[in-house]
């Protein structure tokens, strides 16, 4: 059984393309760069290291934290298509990463130490492969399926299909805040499923992601008003 008490090694993972919002992950978000949201995190709640996956020349060459290192990311793995499950496994292999790894994505710069500090603790119950941060979602997708042929084939029970919205129930969805695993189950997979899926669930408001300039507008907002 692992302890949020043992080391642990934060990844954060920067891609300097971004079709949303370019050069996103350095802007500056009420008073620093929006990478350093989860850097500052991750150090505040007492990561061993913490390691940006990146191909952004600014970072590669910035004076950064003590405990913070920056690792060069291969052209290969920086493509707009790529998923995060390579990224993660090349971070680890490269960087010599065992134990108990969170993934942090620097676009969610809402998440709190609280939630952090509890799936860590879920984590450490040894009841679950991964945990991971959720938030709530729209009831109505309980109603929703796919086509195949000339069929509607339901994605859950059919019986959802036919009822009240107010009487589905409760629905969440991955948020992609906080991601905790141990290093070497991820690496005999180079993949995230499993089904033991542990869960902290966010707030609307903390779960926000930033993709466009209204969304990084509106969580600079959030943030300034905070302070």
């Amino acid at each position: 059984m692992t302890s949020p008490r043992l080391p642990w090694t934060a990844v954060i993972p920067l891609r300097d393309g971004s079709k949303g919002l370019p050069g996103k992950n350095t802007r500056w978000l009420a008073g620093k760069p929006l990478y350093r949201y989860a850097v500052d995190l991750a150090l505040q709640l007492g990561a061993q290291r913490v390691l940006i996956s990146t191909d952004i020349e600014e970072v590669l060459s910035a004076n950064l934290p003590q405990g913070v290192e920056a690792l060069r990311r291969p052209v290969e793995l920086c493509g707009d298509t790529v998923p995060m499950a390579p990224v993660l496994s090349h971070a680890l292999k490269a960087a010599d990463i065992q134990g108990v790894v969170v993934l942090l994505q620097a676009t969610s710069p809402m998440r709190q130490s609280a939630d952090m500090a509890l799936a860590l603790e879920r984590f450490a119950t040894g009841r679950h492969e991964l945990v991971m941060s959720v938030t709530e979602a729209d009831r109505g997708v309980l109603k929703w399926g796919q086509i195949h042929g000339d069929r509607f084939v339901p994605l859950s029970d059919p019986a959802y299909c036919f009822s009240n919205r107010q009487s589905l129930p409760a629905v969440v969805r991955p948020n992609g805040a906080i991601y905790v695993m141990d290093a070497k189950w991820f690496l005999g997979r180079d993949s995230f499923v499993t089904e033991h899926i542990g869960v902290v669930q966010m707030s609307a408001v903390h779960s926000q992601d930033i993709d466009t300039l209204a969304d990084f507008e509106r969580c600079e907002a959030a943030l300034l008003s905070k302070n």
